[in-house]
């Protein structure tokens, strides 16, 4: 059997304010656009759905922004738990963790600086802190040695 990584999909609000977040936020580029609809249903377990999709790719990486018109979106934009079942976070590694983080407010995220965590080790300085999109996805910002 063969398997390789496609994607990973996020649901957003605002297609368009989200496509600015992750491309003049976090770097990625567009990459492919399709319309969805309700030939999808069954696959997506969404009755009526229609939606715009948006892939973008960042160093070999691929998410797909769902930008839901019918039936809409569900649940609330807030960051969740931790150590609530399923996805947790996107993870980028970055050189400089205060400037990532003072870019994803310019484009609508936001800042968890309460997560500011910093360990000066011999050798070695690591740096983090939690963001999040203008959903709620929690985005991990790290600054790490090579």
């Amino acid at each position: 059997m063969t398997l390789s990584f496609s994607h990973l999909g996020i649901c957003v609000s605002d297609l368009e304010r989200s496509l600015r977040f992750y491309c003049e936020g976090l770097g990625f580029e567009k990459v492919g656009s399709h319309q969805v609809g309700p030939e999808f249903g069954a696959l997506m377990e969404v009755e009526q759905v229609r939606l715009q999709s948006r892939m973008l790719r960042r160093d070999g990486f691929t998410i797909e922004l769902l930008g839901f018109e019918s039936p809409g979106t569900t649940g609330d934009p807030v960051r969740r738990p931790m150590n609530q079942l399923g996805l947790t976070h996107l993870s980028m590694r970055v050189d400089d963790v205060d400037g990532a983080a003072s870019a994803i407010e310019a484009v609508g995220g936001a800042v968890v600086r309460g997560t500011r965590t910093t360990f000066d080790l011999p050798g070695a300085r690591l740096d983090f802190v939690y963001c999040t999109d203008p959903d709620g996805v929690r985005i991990e910002l790290m600054d790490l040695p090579s």
